[in-house]
């Protein structure tokens, strides 16, 4: 698998398990949204504690104790989400958030469990987000003929800035071309027929491949490729007189480039009082807990996970007889001998 073209967003796109950690970093403009633990994917990993990361772009899983065990779905690949009644293999029966997705020719379904009492803050953030991305689809999705102009006015998105509006622009897609008008934001291109406002197309920047200058039968035109994940599209403008099209040549060129490093995807959420925004990234996080050490990986004990929440965090010391000292209650599966034990006795 590679993922080294410059400027091709796969995130959203693509569901994908058992990524290499470069692979699971936030690209520019993936920003995140919610980060819960510790979650169970039921249905893959049942009896796993993980983490859930929750972006503009996807939603990621992964193992706590064996980071190398993970999964990417991108928003674009969700067909549904509900909540399920499910086994889980650390609670029991209990509900959990269903997600079916669908990649290529694949269908895929994944159940995650809440493993924390009475929490269901996965299923908001999951839901929540996907709508988000559902309804911003004009930063990133290519349209044709669509109902982005009104009485000749471009209906601007909430993040979009008009940066140029260029009459006398003349499409080329038919025998004799159309004459029409372009307006260039910070996030797409938008060309509309002045005689038919109807016959019009928005190309985000991030379905572009590039932006040239090109003979055609009709002079030098401006052509503009459609990267084939978008449709594949080869259009060509024309200017009069022909000296405009260089000027609009270099300044399409400077806004695709300015999107392609730092990219607006359009999805934004307000989660309120309700869920806290993390305020650094969690994928960092991740690489430092870096490949699995030796054979105690998965049964590495940290105390400091126990106050994971705030009735974690009022559990009281206990007197404990093997010490003869009063000690935070251990986890589940764990002893005071085996803590100590540098080796385990066969």
């Amino acid at each position: 698998m590679s993922k080294a073209k410059k400027g091709v967003v796969w995130e959203d796109r693509e569901v994908l398990f058992d990524l290499p950690f470069e692979y699971l970093k936030l690209r520019s403009g993936e920003k995140v949204f919610d980060r819960i633990e510790p979650i169970e994917d039921t249905k893959g990993n049942s009896g796993m504690k993980g983490r859930l990361v929750v972006t503009n772009l996807r939603v990621i899983w992964h193992s706590l104790g064996s980071p190398r065990i993970n999964l990417s779905i991108g928003l674009n690949c969700f067909i549904s989400t509900n909540t399920k009644i499910v086994k889980s293999g650390l609670r029991g029966t209990t509900q959990a958030l269903y997600v079916l997705a669908g990649y290529r020719t694949n269908k895929y379904e994944f159940v995650f469990t809440n493993l924390s009492p009475n929490c269901v803050r996965h299923y908001t953030s999951v839901v929540g987000v996907h709508k988000s991305y559902a309804v911003s689809r004009m930063y990133r999705d290519l349209k044709l003929r669509g109902a982005f102009i009104h009485n000749k006015q471009l209906r601007v998105l909430p993040l979009e800035k008009i940066c140029l509006n260029e009459q006398g622009i003349w499409n080329l897609s038919s025998e004799s071309g159309n004459l029409g008008t372009m307006i260039v934001s910070n996030v797409r291109i938008v060309w509309y027929a002045d005689i038919n406002d109807g016959f019009n197309i928005s190309m985000p920047y991030i379905t572009i491949e590039s932006i040239a200058i090109r003979n055609s039968k009709f002079g030098e035109a401006l052509v503009i490729i459609i990267r084939a994940t978008a449709g594949g599209y080869v259009l060509g403008f024309r200017a009069d007189p022909k000296e405009r099209l260089l000027p609009l040549l270099t300044e399409l060129q400077t806004l695709h480039q300015a999107y392609t490093e730092k990219p607006i995807f359009g999805v934004e959420m307000n989660w309120g009082s309700e869920v806290s925004k993390p305020t650094y990234d969690v994928i960092e996080e991740l690489e430092e807990i870096g490949e699995p050490r030796g054979e105690m990986g998965p049964s590495l004990y940290l105390a400091s996970q126990q106050a994971l929440n705030k009735e974690d965090a009022e559990i009281q010391p206990v007197y404990n007889p093997y010490l003869g000292l009063a000690i935070e209650p251990l986890k589940d599966g764990f002893t005071l001998k085996s803590l100590f034990e540098v080796q385990t006795s066969s």
